[in-house]
């Protein structure tokens, strides 16, 4: 299988179109879509600086509307496409001192819906996977904040939110990406505009 690898930054509306010119070019087309960025860092509301809020916009929600615009047009050609954005469980449930993360990550599900709803009649399915607790450096960053500000150990945050999951157990990253690959296939051709927790049954409401 053949890879293009390139970095470059998702906030910047011209490197992604760049990006996705390249891929068109390299491979005749753009049939998937995958939207990720960093999460912005842990704050409280008032310990958020405006720049942040700025960044986590930009990082967060902006990237992915940039992508969109790019890869669209190419899945309209053929009449086949997916999107998946990532998120986080924070858009059904919020997450103490992750504000950022509960506002900004929230408007993607509604640009995911709204996709949906514009684009299905040209074959494009778009759809949000949000994950729960997942052992990646990001939980890594949040339990170090948590710590800090409760006194309680890295462990006991970790165990905490393990057990407060039916599973009781964090998420694996390959859970996660297994479920895109899903979302992405033909398997899931009749799934679009929604969102698809990955959280070990952490959310609770209906």
């Amino acid at each position: 299988m053949e890879v293009l690898a390139e970095a470059f930054d998702v906030t910047d509306a011209a490197a992604v179109s760049g990006f996705v010119s390249t891929v068109a070019e390299k491979f005749g087309s753009v049939d998937i879509c995958v939207a990720n960025a960093g999460g912005p860092p842990a704050k409280g509301f008032l310990a958020a600086s405006l720049e942040e809020w700025q960044h986590a916009l930009e990082l967060n929600f902006l990237s992915t509307v940039y992508l969109a615009r790019e890869v669209i047009p190419h899945m309209q050609r053929k009449r086949w496409g997916r999107i998946v954005t990532i998120t986080s469980i924070t858009t059904k449930q919020p997450v103490t001192d992750l504000v950022l993360s509960n506002a900004v990550r929230s408007a993607v599900v509604g640009l995911v819906k709204s996709l949906a709803n514009e684009f299905g009649k040209d074959g494009i399915l778009v759809n949000n996977v949000a994950p729960g607790f997942t052992a990646t450096d990001r939980l890594k960053e949040l339990a170090v904040a948590r710590s800090s500000a409760s006194g309680k150990s890295e462990r006991e945050i970790f165990d905490a939110w393990a057990a407060d999951a039916p599973l009781e157990r964090l998420g694996e990253p390959r859970e996660v990406a297994e479920t895109i690959v899903w979302l992405a296939s033909e398997r899931a051709s009749y799934i679009t505009g929604q969102t698809l927790l990955v959280d070990g049954g952490m959310y609770k409401g209906l």
